[in-house]
C-alpha cells in the first residue's frame, strides 16, 4: 500500500460549542494519510494516474471554510467522506486538531481512520 499525504494543512473556519466560539474563526489542522497506488503516476510521470493532492486539498479548504461544525468529530467524518466520496482513496487516515484550544496543550483534536485498508 502506498500513502499520498497532506501534514499540517491549516484551515480557518467557525468551530466549537461555546458561544464566542461561534463568532469568530479559529485554526484547525488537518495532516491526512491516503492509500493510493502510485505504480503508474511513477512509471509514466503523468498527474492523470496520480492522486492529485492540489485537488483534494482544495476541496477540503473549500468545505472546512463553510462548515460551522460545533464538534471537530463530526468536521473529521465529514472531511473523511469527502474525500473517500469523491477521490479515488479507498483508506485514509485523518488527524484534525484545534492548536491552541486547551491550555497548556499544544493542541487538541482527534485521529480517525475509515474506508478498507489495502
Amino acid at each position: 500500500m502506498d500513502i499520498v499525504y497532506i501534514r499540517d494543512l491549516r484551515i480557518d473556519t467557525t468551530i466549537g460549542i461555546y458561544d464566542w466560539e461561534r463568532e469568530v474563526r479559529q485554526t484547525v489542522s488537518l495532516d491526512l494519510e491516503m492509500a493510493a497506488d502510485i505504480s503508474r503516476a511513477a512509471a509514466t510521470d503523468d498527474i492523470q494516474y496520480a492522486l492529485n493532492y492540489k485537488a483534494v486539498a482544495k476541496r477540503i479548504i473549500a468545505h472546512v471554510e463553510s462548515s460551522g461544525c460545533l464538534l471537530v468529530e463530526r468536521l473529521a467524518e465529514e472531511v473523511a467522506m469527502l474525500v473517500l466520496t469523491e477521490f479515488p482513496v479507498p483508506w485514509l487516515r485523518l488527524r484534525l486538531s484545534k492548536p491552541g484550544a486547551l491550555r497548556g496543550a499544544q493542541d487538541v483534536g482527534i485521529l480517525i481512520e475509515r474506508g478498507a485498508r489495502p
